[in-house]
Formats: C-alpha cells, sequence, structure tokens
C-alpha cells in the first residue's frame, strides 16, 4: 500500500468507469493464497475499499455493500506495512491507528504476513440494537460477508489475487489492534497481485 505514515491518508475518487461486466467477474472470481510482494497503487485502494463498502448515495449515505437494520457496524481495518489505518467510507480516507505492521497477526496462513495488503472486518457491537447475542452474531457475520464478496468481484474485475480467512487468532488479532471491549474480528481477506 503506497501510502504515508500520516494520521489521515485521503484516497482518490473511485473511478466509476472499466471493469469487468458482472458475469465475467463471478466467472473469474477465486481464492489465491500465493501472493507478490507488489504494491497495490493508492488508486487502486481507493477503487477496492469504495467498491467493499464506500459510500455510493450520497443523500442518504447509503452504501455498496448491504448492512442489516443498517446498523453499518462492520469496519473494515487496511493492514500493510505501512501500518494499520480504518477506512472511514463516509470521507472515503484512511486512518492510522497503530503504525506497527500487523499482517502477520491478521491469520495463521504464513502468506498473510507478506502479501501487500490484509482487510479486517471489524463489528462494533454499540452500532447493533439487537439484544439477542445469536441475532447479533448473525447479523455481523452477513454484513461482513456482503463486504467480502464486493472485495472478491472488485479483485477478480481489477486483476488482483484475495482470499477471504476465517482461520485466525480472533482475541490475539483485537488485542494488536487495540480494539475496545465492544469490537469484534469477523474476518481477514488477504488482498495483493498473484505471485508470479
Amino acid at each position: 500500500m503506497e501510502i504515508k505514515l500520516k494520521d489521515t491518508v485521503a484516497l482518490p475518487a473511485p473511478r466509476m468507469d472499466g471493469g469487468m461486466p458482472l458475469m465475467a467477474a463471478l466467472a473469474a472470481r477465486h481464492s489465491t493464497r500465493e501472493f507478490s510482494p507488489r504494491e497495490i497503487p493508492q488508486q487502486v485502494l481507493g477503487d477496492l475499499l469504495w467498491a467493499a463498502c464506500g459510500v455510493n448515495r450520497l443523500r442518504t449515505g447509503g452504501r455498496t455493500a448491504p448492512s442489516a437494520r443498517n446498523w453499518r457496524e462492520i469496519d473494515i481495518y487496511a493492514a500493510s506495512a505501512a501500518g494499520l489505518h480504518r477506512y472511514v467510507p463516509e470521507a472515503h480516507r484512511l486512518q492510522l491507528v497503530a503504525r506497527t505492521d500487523l499482517r502477520a497477526a491478521s491469520g495463521m496462513q504464513e502468506f498473510a504476513g507478506t502479501a501487500p495488503l490484509d482487510l479486517v472486518y471489524v463489528a462494533d457491537l454499540a452500532r447493533v440494537d439487537a439484544a439477542d447475542p445469536v441475532e447479533r452474531r448473525f447479523y455481523c457475520a452477513a454484513d461482513a460477508a456482503f463486504i467480502a464478496q464486493n472485495v472478491y468481484l472488485f479483485c477478480a474485475s481489477a486483476g488482483l489475487a484475495c482470499v477471504v480467512r476465517g482461520a485466525l487468532n480472533r482475541s490475539g488479532l483485537a488485542q494488536a489492534m487495540h480494539l475496545g471491549k465492544r469490537q469484534r474480528v469477523i474476518l481477514a481477506h488477504t488482498v495483493g497481485y498473484a505471485a508470479d
């Protein structure tokens, strides 16, 4: 990720043209576990994060991914060699969280620590008004999965490789990310260019 270590990084406006037709992206969608160390250009990163869960309806703040009861409880954290950033959809920017490279902590697979980008989907339960814990888990997992599918389709269309991962030390990662008591790590998603 080609970003400088500042508190906030404005991302380039997402490009709304180009890409594959939807059916071609669905046909090309697959998981990859071998990544090149090649960095993701900032324009591509901005396009990726907007596709994942960016604001696509300015008047209402609606997102590219659906959210149960419009809670918008899933935050996307971007872990790279430059540190850990949280995506702020309303401003289409990255907010610095930590200057530490947490990629290796984002999963149990070796490639997580060397691929250029690991996205971590975190549910903020303070935004969820469901009292039943099973219902909360269900909706948070579904909302994270919608975002992950957007990432998969964007990656297929943009020539990126990716794999979503559930095998991770959630409590250890939450601690490394300095998450609050009401935040839960749901999934991680490794993104980059496929190894040659």
